[in-house]
Protein backbone atom coordinates (compact mmCIF):
# COMPACT_ATOMS: atom_id res chain seq x y z
CA UNK A 1 0.00 0.00 0.00
CA UNK A 2 3.02 2.03 0.43
CA UNK A 3 4.27 1.70 -2.51
CA UNK A 4 0.72 3.33 -4.01
CA UNK A 5 0.57 6.14 -1.89
CA UNK A 6 2.40 8.66 -4.11
CA UNK A 7 0.04 8.04 -6.53
CA UNK A 8 -2.69 9.00 -4.73
CA UNK A 9 -0.76 11.73 -3.42
CA UNK A 10 -0.74 12.83 -7.41
CA UNK A 11 -4.50 12.35 -7.71
CA UNK A 12 -5.20 14.43 -4.59
CA UNK A 13 -3.00 17.38 -5.51
CA UNK A 14 -4.67 17.68 -9.52
CA UNK A 15 -7.94 17.52 -7.32
CA UNK A 16 -6.18 20.28 -5.25
CA UNK A 17 -5.21 22.31 -8.10
CA UNK A 18 -8.50 22.06 -9.81
CA UNK A 19 -10.51 23.62 -6.92
CA UNK A 20 -8.32 26.83 -7.45
CA UNK A 21 -9.05 26.93 -10.73
CA UNK A 22 -12.16 28.92 -10.66
CA UNK A 23 -10.11 31.44 -9.28
CA UNK A 24 -7.38 32.71 -11.46
CA UNK A 25 -9.23 31.45 -14.39
CA UNK A 26 -12.27 33.50 -16.62
CA UNK A 27 -15.64 32.16 -17.97
CA UNK A 28 -13.89 29.93 -20.73
CA UNK A 29 -11.53 28.59 -18.44
CA UNK A 30 -14.18 27.30 -15.92
CA UNK A 31 -16.67 25.97 -18.55
CA UNK A 32 -13.43 24.19 -20.65
CA UNK A 33 -12.40 22.90 -17.28
CA UNK A 34 -15.98 21.48 -16.25
CA UNK A 35 -16.11 19.85 -19.92
CA UNK A 36 -12.80 18.28 -19.18
CA UNK A 37 -14.29 16.75 -16.43
CA UNK A 38 -17.43 15.37 -17.09
CA UNK A 39 -15.09 13.62 -20.08
CA UNK A 40 -13.45 12.67 -17.52
CA UNK A 41 -15.84 10.74 -15.43
CA UNK A 42 -16.92 9.30 -19.05
CA UNK A 43 -13.14 7.77 -19.44
CA UNK A 44 -13.56 6.44 -15.85
CA UNK A 45 -16.61 4.44 -16.83
CA UNK A 46 -14.93 3.40 -19.74
CA UNK A 47 -11.73 2.07 -18.36
CA UNK A 48 -13.69 -0.04 -15.81
CA UNK A 49 -14.38 -1.98 -19.08
CA UNK A 50 -11.54 -1.58 -21.08
CA UNK A 51 -8.54 -1.54 -18.57
CA UNK A 52 -9.65 -3.18 -15.38
CA UNK A 53 -11.72 -5.71 -17.51
CA UNK A 54 -10.45 -6.06 -21.14
CA UNK A 55 -13.61 -5.22 -22.58
CA UNK A 56 -13.32 -3.00 -26.08
CA UNK A 57 -16.56 -1.48 -25.51
CA UNK A 58 -17.45 0.83 -28.32
CA UNK A 59 -20.96 2.04 -27.02
CA UNK A 60 -20.29 3.92 -24.90
CA UNK A 61 -21.94 7.19 -26.06
CA UNK A 62 -25.19 5.69 -25.93
CA UNK A 63 -25.43 5.13 -22.12
CA UNK A 64 -23.57 9.18 -22.38
CA UNK A 65 -26.55 10.31 -24.30
CA UNK A 66 -28.95 8.41 -22.46
CA UNK A 67 -28.36 10.16 -19.58
CA UNK A 68 -28.09 13.35 -21.13
CA UNK A 69 -31.97 13.25 -22.73
CA UNK A 70 -33.01 11.94 -19.22
CA UNK A 71 -31.99 14.84 -17.87
CA UNK A 72 -33.95 16.82 -20.10
CA UNK A 73 -36.96 14.72 -20.89
CA UNK A 74 -37.47 14.23 -17.39
CA UNK A 75 -37.50 17.35 -16.55
CA UNK A 76 -40.42 19.61 -15.34
CA UNK A 77 -41.65 22.21 -17.26
CA UNK A 78 -43.19 23.90 -14.33
CA UNK A 79 -39.97 24.69 -12.44
CA UNK A 80 -36.59 23.09 -11.76
CA UNK A 81 -36.08 19.85 -10.83
CA UNK A 82 -34.47 18.28 -7.48
CA UNK A 83 -30.74 16.89 -8.54
CA UNK A 84 -31.82 14.16 -5.39
CA UNK A 85 -34.34 13.17 -7.45
CA UNK A 86 -33.35 13.66 -11.47
CA UNK A 87 -29.69 12.51 -11.40
CA UNK A 88 -30.43 8.86 -9.78
CA UNK A 89 -33.23 8.35 -11.95
CA UNK A 90 -30.57 9.14 -15.22
CA UNK A 91 -27.89 6.72 -13.84
CA UNK A 92 -30.69 3.87 -13.39
CA UNK A 93 -31.79 4.52 -17.12
CA UNK A 94 -28.21 4.52 -18.69
CA UNK A 95 -27.53 1.50 -16.26
CA UNK A 96 -30.81 -0.09 -17.67
CA UNK A 97 -30.09 -0.07 -21.47
CA UNK A 98 -26.58 -0.70 -20.01
CA UNK A 99 -27.75 -3.70 -18.77
CA UNK A 100 -29.62 -5.13 -21.81
CA UNK A 101 -27.12 -4.17 -23.98
CA UNK A 102 -24.21 -6.03 -22.04
CA UNK A 103 -26.75 -8.95 -21.65
CA UNK A 104 -27.22 -9.74 -25.22
CA UNK A 105 -23.15 -8.33 -26.16
CA UNK A 106 -21.70 -10.14 -23.83
CA UNK A 107 -22.41 -13.62 -25.02
CA UNK A 108 -19.52 -12.63 -27.80
CA UNK A 109 -16.18 -11.87 -27.97
CA UNK A 110 -13.83 -9.91 -29.66
CA UNK A 111 -14.28 -7.50 -32.52
CA UNK A 112 -18.24 -9.76 -32.68
CA UNK A 113 -18.04 -7.76 -29.09
CA UNK A 114 -17.21 -4.32 -30.08
CA UNK A 115 -19.79 -4.69 -33.39
CA UNK A 116 -22.58 -5.43 -31.30
CA UNK A 117 -21.92 -2.72 -29.17
CA UNK A 118 -21.47 -0.63 -31.82
CA UNK A 119 -24.89 -1.64 -33.36
CA UNK A 120 -26.87 -0.80 -30.05
CA UNK A 121 -25.11 2.61 -29.94
CA UNK A 122 -26.25 3.49 -33.40
CA UNK A 123 -29.89 2.17 -32.95
CA UNK A 124 -30.11 4.31 -29.43
CA UNK A 125 -28.46 7.24 -31.88
CA UNK A 126 -31.12 6.93 -34.49
CA UNK A 127 -34.24 6.87 -32.29
CA UNK A 128 -33.05 10.39 -30.79
CA UNK A 129 -32.29 11.21 -34.42
CA UNK A 130 -34.97 10.49 -36.77
CA UNK A 131 -38.35 10.47 -33.75
CA UNK A 132 -39.74 13.32 -32.44
CA UNK A 133 -38.70 11.82 -28.62
CA UNK A 134 -35.18 13.92 -28.76
CA UNK A 135 -36.17 16.65 -31.24
CA UNK A 136 -34.89 15.23 -34.29
CA UNK A 137 -31.68 16.34 -35.36
CA UNK A 138 -32.17 20.04 -33.52
CA UNK A 139 -32.13 18.45 -29.96
CA UNK A 140 -33.59 19.71 -27.51
CA UNK A 141 -33.20 22.46 -24.52
CA UNK A 142 -33.16 22.26 -20.72
CA UNK A 143 -34.95 25.23 -19.74
CA UNK A 144 -34.77 25.21 -16.32
CA UNK A 145 -31.27 23.66 -14.54
CA UNK A 146 -31.84 21.17 -11.48
CA UNK A 147 -30.93 22.87 -8.00
CA UNK A 148 -31.14 21.02 -4.43
CA UNK A 149 -32.67 23.66 -2.39
CA UNK A 150 -31.12 26.99 -1.89
CA UNK A 151 -27.14 25.69 -1.62
CA UNK A 152 -26.99 23.96 -5.25
CA UNK A 153 -27.61 25.97 -8.03
CA UNK A 154 -26.27 24.28 -10.93
CA UNK A 155 -27.52 27.20 -13.14
CA UNK A 156 -24.74 29.27 -11.81
CA UNK A 157 -21.02 27.94 -13.38
CA UNK A 158 -18.88 27.69 -10.45
CA UNK A 159 -21.57 25.79 -8.46
CA UNK A 160 -21.61 23.54 -11.65
CA UNK A 161 -17.58 23.43 -11.64
CA UNK A 162 -17.65 22.46 -8.23
CA UNK A 163 -20.32 20.02 -8.31
CA UNK A 164 -18.56 18.39 -11.57
CA UNK A 165 -15.22 18.17 -9.49
CA UNK A 166 -17.27 16.42 -6.90
CA UNK A 167 -18.94 13.98 -8.89
CA UNK A 168 -15.38 13.06 -10.42
CA UNK A 169 -13.50 12.51 -7.37
CA UNK A 170 -16.06 10.44 -5.86
CA UNK A 171 -16.35 8.36 -9.15
CA UNK A 172 -12.74 7.98 -8.98
CA UNK A 173 -12.68 6.98 -5.19
CA UNK A 174 -15.29 4.45 -6.25
CA UNK A 175 -13.71 2.85 -8.63
CA UNK A 176 -10.27 2.60 -6.57
CA UNK A 177 -12.61 1.06 -4.14
CA UNK A 178 -13.95 -1.32 -6.59
CA UNK A 179 -10.59 -2.15 -7.99
CA UNK A 180 -9.10 -3.08 -4.45
CA UNK A 181 -12.33 -5.33 -3.76
CA UNK A 182 -12.95 -8.97 -4.48
CA UNK A 183 -15.00 -7.75 -7.28
CA UNK A 184 -12.51 -5.90 -8.54
CA UNK A 185 -9.76 -8.64 -8.24
CA UNK A 186 -11.98 -11.01 -10.36
CA UNK A 187 -11.86 -8.80 -13.07
CA UNK A 188 -8.77 -8.20 -13.12
CA UNK A 189 -8.17 -12.25 -13.63
CA UNK A 190 -10.94 -12.07 -15.92
CA UNK A 191 -8.92 -9.37 -18.12
CA UNK A 192 -5.42 -11.70 -17.76
CA UNK A 193 -7.33 -15.23 -18.29
CA UNK A 194 -10.74 -15.79 -18.34
CA UNK A 195 -10.36 -19.44 -18.96
CA UNK A 196 -8.48 -19.95 -16.47
CA UNK A 197 -10.59 -18.41 -14.08
CA UNK A 198 -13.53 -20.46 -15.25
CA UNK A 199 -11.39 -23.82 -14.78
CA UNK A 200 -10.65 -22.29 -10.94
CA UNK A 201 -14.94 -22.20 -10.84
CA UNK A 202 -15.78 -18.49 -11.35
CA UNK A 203 -18.82 -18.18 -13.40
CA UNK A 204 -17.36 -15.02 -15.53
CA UNK A 205 -20.64 -13.39 -17.16
CA UNK A 206 -22.03 -12.28 -13.87
CA UNK A 207 -19.09 -10.20 -13.05
CA UNK A 208 -18.62 -8.80 -16.84
CA UNK A 209 -22.31 -7.87 -16.59
CA UNK A 210 -22.02 -5.96 -13.44
CA UNK A 211 -18.79 -4.30 -14.35
CA UNK A 212 -21.12 -3.22 -17.91
CA UNK A 213 -23.43 -2.13 -15.89
CA UNK A 214 -22.45 0.11 -13.19
CA UNK A 215 -19.82 1.47 -16.61
CA UNK A 216 -23.14 2.59 -17.97
CA UNK A 217 -24.55 3.65 -15.16
CA UNK A 218 -21.16 6.18 -14.63
CA UNK A 219 -21.60 7.24 -18.17
CA UNK A 220 -25.12 8.53 -17.68
CA UNK A 221 -24.25 10.52 -14.83
CA UNK A 222 -21.27 12.05 -17.41
CA UNK A 223 -24.47 12.46 -19.63
CA UNK A 224 -26.63 14.12 -16.99
CA UNK A 225 -23.68 16.78 -16.14
CA UNK A 226 -23.21 17.50 -19.99
CA UNK A 227 -26.70 17.85 -20.41
CA UNK A 228 -26.69 20.76 -16.99
CA UNK A 229 -23.33 22.11 -18.30
CA UNK A 230 -24.86 23.44 -21.52
CA UNK A 231 -28.28 22.91 -21.34
CA UNK A 232 -28.97 21.02 -24.84
CA UNK A 233 -28.70 17.67 -25.72
CA UNK A 234 -28.49 16.27 -29.87
CA UNK A 235 -28.28 13.30 -31.33
CA UNK A 236 -24.45 13.91 -31.86
CA UNK A 237 -23.88 13.06 -28.59
CA UNK A 238 -24.76 9.14 -29.03
CA UNK A 239 -22.40 9.05 -31.99
CA UNK A 240 -19.80 6.63 -32.50
CA UNK A 241 -17.15 9.67 -32.91
CA UNK A 242 -17.60 10.20 -28.85
CA UNK A 243 -17.02 6.49 -28.06
CA UNK A 244 -13.95 6.83 -30.20
CA UNK A 245 -13.24 9.56 -28.81
CA UNK A 246 -13.24 7.80 -25.11
CA UNK A 247 -11.10 4.95 -26.24
CA UNK A 248 -8.58 7.40 -27.98
CA UNK A 249 -8.43 9.40 -24.60
CA UNK A 250 -7.96 6.11 -22.35
CA UNK A 251 -5.28 4.77 -24.53
CA UNK A 252 -3.64 8.29 -24.71
CA UNK A 253 -4.00 8.53 -20.36
CA UNK A 254 -2.55 4.97 -20.07
CA UNK A 255 -4.82 2.01 -20.59
CA UNK A 256 -5.20 0.08 -16.54
CA UNK A 257 -4.72 3.00 -14.19
CA UNK A 258 -7.50 5.30 -13.27
CA UNK A 259 -5.10 8.09 -13.54
CA UNK A 260 -4.92 7.83 -17.02
CA UNK A 261 -8.16 8.56 -17.75
CA UNK A 262 -8.51 11.62 -15.80
CA UNK A 263 -4.60 12.75 -17.38
CA UNK A 264 -5.81 11.44 -21.32
CA UNK A 265 -8.76 14.12 -20.77
CA UNK A 266 -7.22 16.63 -19.82
CA UNK A 267 -4.66 15.85 -22.92
CA UNK A 268 -6.91 15.44 -25.39
CA UNK A 269 -9.05 18.40 -24.14
CA UNK A 270 -6.33 20.49 -24.31
CA UNK A 271 -4.35 19.45 -27.34
CA UNK A 272 -8.13 20.11 -29.22
CA UNK A 273 -8.20 23.56 -27.93
CA UNK A 274 -3.99 23.76 -29.44
CA UNK A 275 -4.98 23.07 -32.32
CA UNK A 276 -7.99 24.85 -33.12
CA UNK A 277 -6.07 28.01 -31.98
CA UNK A 278 -6.05 30.69 -35.21
CA UNK A 279 -3.88 32.79 -33.20
CA UNK A 280 -0.90 29.52 -33.29
CA UNK A 281 -1.95 27.60 -36.72
CA UNK A 282 -4.01 30.82 -38.72
CA UNK A 283 -5.50 28.92 -41.03
CA UNK A 284 -4.37 25.91 -40.65
CA UNK A 285 -6.55 25.94 -37.66
CA UNK A 286 -9.70 24.74 -39.65
CA UNK A 287 -7.92 21.63 -40.12
CA UNK A 288 -7.15 20.90 -36.46
CA UNK A 289 -8.38 17.19 -37.20
CA UNK A 290 -4.95 16.79 -39.02
CA UNK A 291 -2.80 18.21 -36.51
CA UNK A 292 -4.50 15.77 -33.60
CA UNK A 293 -4.66 12.55 -35.35
CA UNK A 294 -1.14 13.02 -36.18
CA UNK A 295 -0.29 13.80 -32.90
CA UNK A 296 -2.50 11.05 -31.20
CA UNK A 297 -0.28 8.52 -33.66
CA UNK A 298 2.77 9.83 -32.79
CA UNK A 299 1.74 9.61 -29.00
CA UNK A 300 0.56 6.05 -29.39
CA UNK A 301 3.84 5.44 -31.42
CA UNK A 302 6.40 7.06 -28.98
CA UNK A 303 4.94 6.34 -25.60
CA UNK A 304 3.43 2.89 -25.64
CA UNK A 305 2.39 2.80 -21.83
CA UNK A 306 0.20 6.57 -22.16
CA UNK A 307 0.87 9.59 -20.29
CA UNK A 308 1.50 7.84 -17.53
CA UNK A 309 4.25 5.83 -18.41
CA UNK A 310 6.58 8.85 -19.06
CA UNK A 311 8.38 8.50 -15.30
CA UNK A 312 8.50 4.59 -16.04
CA UNK A 313 9.54 5.54 -19.20
CA UNK A 314 11.97 7.51 -18.73
CA UNK A 315 13.89 5.36 -15.53
CA UNK A 316 14.22 2.45 -18.19
CA UNK A 317 11.46 -0.23 -17.35
CA UNK A 318 10.55 -2.17 -19.42
CA UNK A 319 6.83 -1.91 -20.52
CA UNK A 320 5.59 -5.03 -18.81
CA UNK A 321 7.46 -4.01 -15.94
CA UNK A 322 5.05 -3.92 -12.64
CA UNK A 323 3.14 -0.30 -12.58
CA UNK A 324 3.42 0.22 -16.49
CA UNK A 325 0.98 1.32 -18.51
CA UNK A 326 -1.15 0.80 -21.73
CA UNK A 327 0.63 -2.58 -22.53
CA UNK A 328 0.97 -4.00 -19.59
CA UNK A 329 -3.14 -4.43 -18.79
CA UNK A 330 -2.68 -8.05 -19.67
CA UNK A 331 -0.36 -8.69 -17.00
CA UNK A 332 -1.49 -9.44 -13.43
CA UNK A 333 -0.33 -7.24 -10.61
CA UNK A 334 0.72 -8.49 -6.96
CA UNK A 335 -2.68 -7.78 -5.55
CA UNK A 336 -4.17 -8.86 -8.85
CA UNK A 337 -5.92 -5.41 -10.10
CA UNK A 338 -5.71 -2.30 -12.30
CA UNK A 339 -3.83 0.62 -10.53
CA UNK A 340 -5.78 3.50 -9.37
Amino acid sequence: MRAQLPKFLFVLACFAALAMFPHVAGKFGVDLATKIMIFAVLALSLELLVGTTGLVCFGQAAFFGIGAYATVLLSPSDGPASVATLLPLCVLLAAAYALVVGALSLRTKGVYFIMVTLAFAQMAFYVVHDTPLGGGTDGIYLMMKPVLGDWLDLDKPLVMYRFTLACLLATFVFLAMLGRSKFGHALAGIRVNEQRMRATGFSTYPYKLAAFVVSGGIAGLAGFLFAVKDGFVNPEMMSWHISGEVLIIIILGGLGHLRGALIGAFAFALLQEFFRSEAIFGEFAKHWHLGLGLTIIASVALLPRGLVGIPGQLLGRKPGAHGSGALAQATPTKAGHAQP
